[in-house]
């Protein structure tokens, strides 16, 4: 049986100094906490900053970006003088040629990306602290954008250093550089606002794996032998018009219009100007309506 030893009429109240103190730091505030989140989510897209299996296959995928890069330098720069002038892929072929590698590497990252934050229930953590969920949808989609960036750019300055160390001409050099820049700036933010999208659908990293693979690959394979069968009924017209179907399609008609670039559209029938037009308007629409579902995501989940 509990005795109460207070003494009567005395105060039963009693304050306990365990040591806190006030803050009296400087408070960063909303910027500072995005700027943090983006460079967080940035180094984790790459594996930096966590276990040693993390980094395995996003390292694996930007090497091979870059050895592929490498060997076409080095076939460029081994061709005797005189017997090649440009480098055997462009600039604006290369991500479009690589665009699996580069899909893999968005179904693996994306989910970690944002899915493991909704798994474990650690985004209310963030919400804790002075930064809205417009805040975390930029930061985590501008990371995402940033490192496929990284991913595709690097590769674009290794072919440049390569074709000048081969005495290509500087002006086109430089000038395809610049379009392949453009292009995969485009790409970048294109597809990882596609894969955040599909990967903040389900916690589930394995369902997100899957639904970012299935939405480049299949549309790609879909689109691609779509194209060739109108080409070999000789239906040129509607070849242009079916790239608006697939991620990869619509930056190659983009580029083909805008840029300058050589189509990879069955027979060359890239889109022309008012087809281009139209491909570069669903490429702005399909970005604005990535955000806009992410947005609404995090909003209904309670954030």
């Amino acid at each position: 049986m509990a005795t109460d030893l207070t003494p009567p009429g005395a105060d039963p109240t009693r304050i306990h100094n365990i040591g806190y103190r006030k803050y009296d730091g400087q408070r960063l505030g909303r910027s500072y906490a995005r700027r943090s989140l983006y460079s967080q989510s940035l180094r984790g897209a790459y594996g930096l900053g966590r276990s040693a299996k993390s980094k395995v296959l996003p390292m694996i995928l930007f090497g091979v970006m870059v050895l592929v890069a490498a060997i076409i330098v080095a076939v460029a720069v081994a061709a005797p003088a005189g017997t090649m002038t440009k480098l055997p892929l462009s600039y604006t072929a290369f991500a479009i040629t690589l665009q699996p590698v580069i899909g893999l590497y968005l179904a693996s990252q994306a989910p970690q990306t944002v899915s493991r934050d909704l798994r474990f229930k650690t985004v209310p953590l963030y919400f804790s602290r002075p930064i809205e969920r417009r805040d975390y949808v930029l930061a985590k989609y501008g990371a995402m954008a940033s490192a496929l960036f990284v991913l595709t750019a690097v590769p674009l300055v290794v072919l440049y250093a390569g074709a000048l160390l081969a005495e290509f001409d500087f002006g086109a050099q430089t000038k395809g550089f610049g379009q392949g820049l453009v292009s995969v700036a485009l790409l970048s933010v294109l597809f990882a606002g596609l894969g955040l999208v599909m990967a903040a659908l389900t916690p589930r990293r394995g369902f997100g794996v899957a639904a970012v693979i299935a939405l480049f690959t299949i549309s790609y394979g879909a689109v691609s032998t779509v194209q060739v069968i109108a080409y070999s009924q000789e239906a040129t017209d509607a070849i242009s018009w079916l790239g608006l179907f697939s991620p990869a399609t619509l930056i190659d008609g983009v580029q083909t219009a805008f840029l300058g670039a050589s189509s990879a559209y069955p027979g060359g029938y890239g889109p022309g100007a008012g087809a281009g037009v139209v491909h570069l308007l669903v490429v702005l629409a399909l970005i604005a309506g990535s955000y806009a579902v992410l947005m609404r995501r995090y909003r209904k989940v309670g954030l």
